[in-house]
């Protein structure tokens, strides 16, 4: 048996606007079809807004499948994508984000705002507990998440996380290499507690 995981479903996680520039919906319609193509149903937040629609008509215009998780509100406000696979409609936010976790096998961010940030780090933290063990990927269109991979060196060096934990999220700008990546990815071994001996310095991550 492989000890890789089978990624049947993957959710994304992306902007309800479209960004300051074509390159953003160029590669939410790139993940879009890279997932359908490969027979992975996408899983995402269900509207119809920004890049999350882009990306779903994206992936059902290649024979996909997608489900969509609303939150009642935004259901109500019409934001609802009209030709998914299947939508799940749930209470709200949390109910939402515990959905998608529970039916994906994997997590990838296309940029986006606070709730695809927050989506992200939350989806990494229950991998790096050990409270699930899924891949995360971030889709690094036009070097959106280069602040992070900052922030996250940052936070390695003041050894308020170790390198393995900041290692385990893909970063990566294609599509169909993120998708690679995510396919032979295994989850961190090392708890996320520092002890008296992991006071040493810890090499940076690599230059992409």
């Amino acid at each position: 048996m492989s000890d890789f995981p089978l990624l049947r479903r993957i959710a994304v996680f992306c902007g309800s606007n479209p960004g300051i520039s074509p390159a953003y919906a160029d590669a939410a319609r790139a993940l879009g079809q890279a997932i359908a193509g490969r027979g992975i149903e996408l899983v995402y937040g269900g509207t119809h807004k920004g890049l999350m629609g882009l990306m779903a008509d994206a992936a059902l215009a290649a024979g996909g499948r997608v489900t969509g998780i609303i939150n009642r509100r935004l259901h109500e406000r019409g934001h609802l994508h009209p030709a998914l696979s299947t939508h799940e409609i749930v209470a709200d936010m949390r109910v939402r984000k515990a959905r998608m976790a529970e039916l994906a096998d994997a997590f990838i961010a296309l940029p986006g705002g606070l709730g695809t940030l927050e989506e992200l780090f939350e989806a990494a933290t229950l991998t790096q507990l050990g409270d699930h063990s899924k891949a995360c990927g971030a889709l690094n269109v036009r070097g959106f998440y280069e602040p992070m991979r900052a922030m996250l060196n940052h936070a390695v060096a003041e050894q308020f996380m170790k390198p393995e934990h900041r290692d385990m999220i893909v970063i990566e700008a294609d599509p169909q290499r993120m998708l690679d990546a995510l396919a032979v990815w295994r989850a961190p071994t090392v708890q996320k507690w520092f002890g008296p001996g992991d006071n040493v310095a810890v090499p940076s991550a690599p230059t992409p």
